[in-house]
């Protein structure tokens, strides 16, 4: 009897604890925080690991904004230079090197996997919340499966032209904007049509922002880059 109560009470102090930890998410949402728990859950189903880009494909180049002050916010929100997706993202985005280096081209990622309490961050300091997620429902990015990115001409080594550099609030930086030159259109629309192709979606007003079709399989993190 002791024991069966016994095991009550550490059921009851458990369900508790975790009541305590779903409230701190003022929105109600299932939010993998705990390093313990999303590893329980990669070691489950492997497709949720958060992979490093750079180490799976080292021939991308990173410009990871975000670990720098040249960003919107002006000033570092992460603590490392790296970008991470989950697994089946990357194994599509390793696909998409080969094709691009096959026309001369690489992909150039600025952003992956985001934790949440930075998307909430960029929330309440953007003055145009049009370019960034709302809290109440997260970000593709803190599900892993969203990349900010373009291309580089391998020849040279620089940017590939486009309409506006990476998180522009301009009206321009929507993929369907037509007022451009059209060598900077194809450019633009050669990129969103190769990530299309290949099982990303580009969202209505950043042409670098491509969502992976298949983002509802996979829980917002807030887990931190140092720990993954």
């Amino acid at each position: 009897m002791k024991k069966h109560l016994l095991s009550l009470l550490l059921i009851s102090i458990c369900l508790s604890a975790c009541a305590q930890k779903n409230a701190q998410n003022k929105y109600g949402l299932k939010i993998v925080n705990d390093f313990a728990t999303y590893k329980a859950d990669v070691a489950n189903n492997p497709k949720l690991e958060l992979v490093d880009i750079k180490k799976a494909i080292p021939s991308v180049v990173l410009d990871i904004r975000y670990a720098t002050k040249n960003n919107f916010m002006k000033q570092a929100m992460y603590k490392q230079a790296r970008a991470f997706a989950r697994k089946p993202v990357v194994e599509k985005l390793k696909l998409i090197q080969a094709e691009l280096k096959k026309k001369g081209y690489g992909l150039k990622i600025y952003d992956g996997y985001r934790p949440y309490s930075v998307t909430v961050s960029f929330y309440e300091k953007a003055s145009d919340k049009n370019f960034v997620a709302n809290p109440s429902k997260g970000s593709k990015h803190n599900r892993g499966c969203a990349v900010d990115l373009s291309i580089i001409d391998l020849k040279t080594g620089k940017d590939v032209p486009m309409p506006t550099p990476y998180d522009s609030f301009e009206a321009a930086a929507a993929p369907h904007y037509t007022d451009l030159p059209a060598h900077i259109i194809k450019n633009r629309d050669f990129l969103i049509s190769t990530m299309q192709a290949n099982g990303f979606k580009v969202i209505y007003n950043e042409w670098w922002h491509f969502d992976f079709i298949g983002w509802q399989a996979y829980d917002l993190m807030d887990i931190p880059f140092e720990k993954l």
